[in-house]
């Protein structure tokens, strides 16, 4: 039960801290007549997500290998760019949301605010998906208090996504951007990174094939595991598996690491290109920023 309320709480508050940034953010501009772009958003991604895993399951025999990996990739990559404009956007319109808010209405022209559906939407399929599958799983079905724990979470999830957004529209206009800028710069970092590991492993999985038709038509030898790995780890602060098997807090299957690997993109064990992405990322987005708040100046 424990297991299935710490995965799905974790999947369903990333949603929700986004959502939540999004609807206090409406609140703060006076443009609380958008609120039903985020909420169609929720729904189609809620809809899309059980369609999506079940057809995954149909037609693909679940969500595993290549193709998972791909899909994977793929959607972090696009929720990291939509973060992204998101951000930058919020950058720009700082000062003016400060001082003129009834001036906003004009930037939130018809391609905006599907912009803002879309955005709302990725972050439901990406997680939904997951979600949905991992409830699917008949390991988990066959044992009620799983089910119950995974329903636990998801309302656990949702008020304490709530309880952050009733607090932030309480927030200064500056602070909170400046704030809710930084956590989604972190988030969409790890996003970024995860993608880059996905794709890692897209092409892991493309060598190890090569390897192996080679192997078998007598072309090739076979190449130990550490030397067909294309990402190896740079260094790994993984705590000791405990001695019963489980994993310590801060393990990156742990539990507390596990949610900040998935919130902000937390990894002790990075390879080279998990790390340049990474660090690039939040690097190219602070950049911008600069320069946004010095053309201000």
């Amino acid at each position: 039960m424990l297991t299935s309320f710490i995965i799905t709480f974790r999947e369903t508050l990333e949603v929700s801290l986004v959502v939540g940034i999004i609807l206090s953010y409406l609140v703060k501009t006076k443009e609380t007549k958008y609120n039903p772009v985020v909420y169609v958003g929720i729904v189609a991604g809620v809809i899309a997500s059980l369609i999506g895993a079940m057809l995954f399951n149909k037609f693909a025999n679940g969500f595993t290998g290549i193709h998972e990996q791909l899909f994977e990739g793929t959607l972090l990559l696009l929720g990291a760019f939509l973060l992204t404009t998101m951000i930058l956007w919020m950058m720009q319109q700082k000062q003016v949301v400060a001082k003129m808010h009834e001036k906003l209405a004009e930037h939130l022209s018809k391609a905006q605010k599907f912009e803002l559906f879309f955005l709302v939407f990725v972050a439901v399929l990406r997680e939904g998906v997951e979600t949905v599958i991992y409830l699917d799983a008949a390991r988990y079905v066959a044992e009620e208090s799983q089910l119950y724990g995974a329903i636990l979470g998801i309302v656990a999830a949702i008020v304490l996504g709530y309880l952050l957004f009733v607090a932030s529209v309480r927030v200064d206009i500056k602070k909170y951007f400046t704030v809710t800028s930084v956590l989604l710069i972190l988030f969409a970092a790890g996003l970024v990174s995860h993608g880059v590991h996905e794709f890692e492993e897209v092409a892991e999985s493309f060598e190890a094939e090569e390897a192996a038709q080679e192997t078998a038509t007598g072309q090739g030898t076979a190449v130990p595991e550490s030397e067909e790995m294309s990402g190896e780890v740079l260094w790994n602060l993984n705590p000791a598996v405990n001695a019963d098997g489980s994993y310590p807090l801060l393990h990156e299957n742990g539990h507390v690491g596990a949610f900040l690997k998935e919130l902000f993109g937390y990894n002790p064990a990075p390879t080279l290109a998990e790390l340049l992405s990474y660090v690039g990322y939040i690097l190219l987005v602070s950049f911008l920023w600069w320069r946004v708040e010095h053309k201000k100046e």
